[in-house]
């Protein structure tokens, strides 16, 4: 009988799964774990500091949920309800372009953070999974960054 021995990353995917309720999986290329954007999940990239607006927006309207921080690249990717790209308009795609702001296609794959990334800094949570176990609208995301680029600082 062939012992199996759980990794730190393993762990971390599986507390994902149980504990946060999200589909993520290992990578064993990259030895990364990643989430599936598409029906369940999608994702919406922006820089700082309009990230920090855009939750500030979102969690008056009670509807934040789990973002994490890519602190070297200094970007925020916000975990949404489902892709649906023709919930924007060609002007709306132009506008999160001009954000600097992306939002990611059904059938990519997102890298969570890692143990690893958190300790080390690379990746890690600025409001987690558990939060509420909510996910905004994504369109929500999209239109609280795009207020947030409108109006003054």
């Amino acid at each position: 009988m062939t012992a199996f021995t759980e990794t730190a990353l393993e762990r971390h995917c599986r507390r994902y799964r149980e504990k946060d309720l999200l589909p993520a999986v290992v990578d064993p290329a990259s030895m990364r774990i990643l989430l599936h954007v598409g029906a369940t999940y999608g994702a919406v990239t922006m820089p700082t500091e309009l990230g920090e607006q855009v939750l500030t927006q979102l969690r008056t309207a009670e509807i934040a949920g789990p973002v994490f921080a890519h602190p070297r690249s200094r970007r925020w990717t916000f975990l949404t309800g489902p892709t649906r790209h023709d919930e924007f308009t060609a002007t709306a795609a132009a506008e999160l372009f001009r954000l600097y702001t992306t939002v990611a296609g059904t059938g990519s794959q997102i890298v969570l953070p890692s143990a690893e990334d958190e300790v080390s800094g690379y990746r890690l949570w600025v409001a987690g999974p558990d939060a509420l176990g909510t996910r905004p609208p994504q369109h929500a995301v999209i239109d609280a960054a795009r207020e947030s680029a409108r109006s003054p600082r």
